[in-house]
């Protein structure tokens, strides 16, 4: 039995193959640029050669291929895009024309441009992860694909993208208060999450169950399997990612508190004292969303205390060297021994949770490594 995870991200994309009967360790993986980043590089070509793009396929996560498309119209050239692909940049395609100065395409108009390069957006690109394990010799035939990505949602106009994201998270975490309420299958993923829905769209030519989930919370869920993380009732655990920082307390109730900054705003500084706010109940939302973050809640009054014997915080994430040397003492954890692989981890967890006739291979895989205590009850 096979299922594939791939956690997208903006510098990389991870993707770890999960089979039953081995332990986790012995899983195939890739740690490969990001499709954001690839994406990138062919907008860079396209300058260097001047010539005109026309970018096709659905919204994908923006960042690196943002930053080079306006790069490339800055040097001159011209862009068009089909809708879809355009809200990459901006879901308000009035936006995307006259602040980015994109041509906005129909399907008719696209199918006779000439003279354009033409490059196709997607998150997901399942024949081209198949065809890379196929070099390998190994043939995939998944049971259950999962995918991890950051979604911002599609904000209503005058409707602040970080407002309307955190109203999204705490929404999922006061309808069921578990890390894998972000998880969902594939028909059950919300119409306002477009990018999710995008990765469904790639998906359809699957002909297995398709698990979305958001990368961050896969990546939190992932650090609690660390043997060392597992053994405590209560933790606080951030993933410091390359775009947005996201800290949740955990407990036996489930999520205790979470807030949500930009990584590009904050130093280590700033990120320990909005991770002691957090723990001792004081951290406000007001206080993260006016800072230009996303925000904060607090739903269990209790503190917790970060003045502990062993380590304070638990750190993961492609920029988790922000937290070197801390005050606050903190573990990097190391699920099974990779860190690179923490989200990919969180998503089979959250397979093993959606796809019930998959719970106790999973469950059995998971317990080889980890202590009885925490993951898979830590989110019931």
């Amino acid at each position: 039995m096979q299922v594939l995870t791939i956690d997208i991200g903006t510098g990389t994309q991870d993707i770890y193959l999960f089979r039953s009967g081995l332990s986790l360790e012995n899983g195939f993986k890739f740690v490969m640029p990001s499709p954001t980043m690839q994406i990138r590089g062919q907008i860079l070509d396209a300058t260097k050669h001047g010539e005109s793009l026309l970018l096709t396929g659905v919204t994908m996560g923006g960042g690196p291929c943002h930053w080079a498309a306006e790069a490339h119209l800055k040097s001159g050239h011209k862009i068009y895009a089909l809708p879809e692909a355009a809200r990459t940049f901006n879901d308000d395609l009035d936006w995307v024309s006259h602040e980015m100065g994109i041509e906005i395409l129909s399907e008719d108009e696209a199918a006779i441009l000439k003279n354009v390069r033409r490059i196709e957006l997607r998150d997901f690109d399942f024949d081209t992860i198949a065809e890379a394990f196929n070099v390998f010799g190994v043939h995939l035939d998944p049971q259950v694909v999962a995918v991890g990505v950051f979604d911002h949602g599609a904000a209503p106009p005058n409707v602040s993208d970080r407002q309307f994201r955190f109203d999204y998270l705490e929404e999922r975490i006061k309808a069921e208060n578990r890390l894998t309420a972000f998880a969902f299958l594939s028909e059950n993923v919300p119409p306002i999450m477009t990018r999710m829905q995008a990765v469904v769209k790639s998906g359809s030519i699957l002909n297995c169950p398709l698990v979305i989930m958001d990368n961050a919370a896969a990546s939190v869920l992932g650090a609690t399997l660390d043997a060392r993380v597992s053994a405590r009732p209560r933790i606080m655990i951030v993933n410091v990612g390359n775009f947005h920082t996201l800290a949740f307390r955990l407990g036996p109730s489930g999520i205790e508190g979470i807030f949500e900054h930009h990584t590009g705003l904050i130093d280590q500084p700033r990120l320990e004292a909005m991770l002691r706010s957090l723990a001792d109940g004081s951290l406000s939302h007001e206080e993260i969303f006016e800072g230009h973050g996303h925000g904060a809640l607090i739903r269990h009054p209790e503190e917790l205390s970060l003045d502990q014997e062993e380590f304070g915080v638990v750190v993961t994430g492609p920029r988790r060297s922000m937290m070197m040397g801390s005050q606050l003492r903190p573990y990097f954890a190391v699920p099974f021994g990779d860190m690179m692989l923490t989200g990919c981890f969180g998503l089979l967890v959250s397979v093993g949770e959606l796809v019930a006739e998959l719970g106790d291979p999973i469950r059995s895989a998971l317990q080889g490594g980890v202590m009885e205590n925490a993951p898979w009850d830590i989110t019931a």
